[in-house]
């Protein structure tokens, strides 16, 4: 017993330890933000300061005009997240449920490209969207986004638990294929489209090289492009620049911290199916 309770109290420390390594960069982050000009640069380094000012963060939203950036990235990750939850459960139901021939080998082909990396994509992308005339334009990251492999292949784990029963006791009712899908299947998805509307959406909004290979006008930059390109105009201006983190990072923290318990649940049960 007493190795049981050292063992555990040996494995609190260490979990204690890694959250308080994990918070420590973010805790001085707002920190830094709330600090008169030039005292995060000081040294040696301070942890909190010592008078707060809301300075940098006006100065964002009136002379930097951040929050046009915030808007452009909420609209645009607000959109790819409701398309991308259309067309990955449609698409990962069928995988599911539908029998139509190749389905197997489709569904492998989708999964093999899971190796290959992202980067290696980007060019191709690049053409196909530039084919489309959607270059410097918020639709050539939408199509980016439209559909995942991982989103697909998250519903179609959990869509496999949905009894063949109910279906066939829609379809025996003369519920057509459209109909089951929105009235039966949505509403028995919901906890994995929640774990994947949260898991799209910080993905979009976190996304940096695709707009910034896309987008063109300053005008649409997202918020972590127009970040970046403030890093470089006050590169010396620390605290500044954690306040611009502090907006980038807040609406995605508080987000997932809301969803936290329904993304949790949608990722265990999906993991089960079989």
């Amino acid at each position: 017993m007493r190795r049981g309770r050292a063992g555990t109290w040996l494995l609190h420390a260490v979990l204690v330890l890694g959250a308080l390594a994990a918070l420590t960069p973010m805790v001085w982050m707002v920190s830094a933000s709330l600090m008169p000009t030039g005292e995060a640069s000081a040294y040696p380094p301070r942890l909190f300061p010592r008078t707060i000012t809301f300075a940098h963060y006006g100065e964002l939203f009136t002379r930097l005009e951040l929050g046009r950036y915030l808007l452009n990235s909420a609209a645009i990750s607000l959109v790819v997240t409701a398309v991308s939850l259309v067309i990955n459960s449609m698409a990962g139901y069928a995988f599911a449920k539908l029998r139509f021939p190749g389905r197997g080998r489709l569904f492998a082909l989708l999964l093999a490209t899971l190796i290959v990396p992202p980067q290696v994509t980007v060019l191709p992308l690049f053409l196909e969207i530039r084919a489309l005339g959607l270059v410097n334009s918020f639709g050539g990251i939408l199509v980016a986004g439209i559909a995942t492999v991982f989103g697909i292949f998250l519903v179609r784990q959990f869509a496999q638990g949905i009894p063949d029963e109910l279906l066939d006791a829609a379809r025996l009712d003369g519920a057509s294929e459209w109909k089951i899908y929105w009235t039966v299947v949505m509403p028995l998805l919901r906890p994995i489209l929640v774990t994947l509307g949260v898991f799209t959406f910080l993905t979009s909004w976190n996304d940096f090289m695709w707009p910034l290979i896309v987008l063109t006008d300053e005008s649409k930059y997202t918020l972590p492009v127009a970040l970046a390109n403030l890093s470089g105009e006050h590169v010396q201006d620390t605290e500044l620049m954690m306040a611009g983190a502090v907006v980038t990072v807040l609406p995605g923290l508080l987000l997932f911290l809301a969803l936290q318990r329904q993304y949790i649940e949608g990722i265990t049960m999906g993991g089960v199916k079989e």
